[in-house]
């Protein structure tokens, strides 16, 4: 099997909005609009939005077992974790287990995201 598919289409237009769901226990501050998914493998491909004044402190950083890649689209995120303002153009391949986050933003940041969950590795964490 391989990843879902779809022709040309534009996530960020209003048209698409009804499309974005709030992230569990981040409603009002994350929302996420997955682009395509294997549903054998659980490799994912999304767009997490963080909304203007979004804070996840409450929930402390995340580390997972798989590797993930992420590019900063639009607006800046400050990563706890590194103490770090991601703006976009930011890039990151993060290897199973590091630790990223919380995460707060001001102005709101829009997050491409490549997950590999089936690659699992000792070293991370959920």
């Amino acid at each position: 099997m391989s990843k879902s598919t779809k022709t040309y289409w534009n996530p960020m237009s209003v048209e698409s909005s009804g499309q974005w769901r709030p992230v569990k226990e981040l409603e009002g501050m994350v929302e996420e609009l997955t682009l395509s998914i294997d549903p054998v493998t659980g490799e994912y491909t999304r767009l997490t939005r963080f909304l203007p004044g979004a804070d996840t402190k409450a929930f402390g950083g995340k580390a997972h077992p798989y590797p993930e890649e992420v590019f900063i689209v639009s607006g800046r995120l400050h990563d706890q974790s590194f103490d770090f303002w991601l703006e976009a153009g930011h890039y990151a391949s993060r290897p199973p287990g590091e630790l990223h986050g919380p995460f707060s933003t001001d102005v709101g940041c829009v997050v491409f995201e490549v997950s590999f969950p089936n690659r699992v590795s000792d070293g991370g964490t959920t």
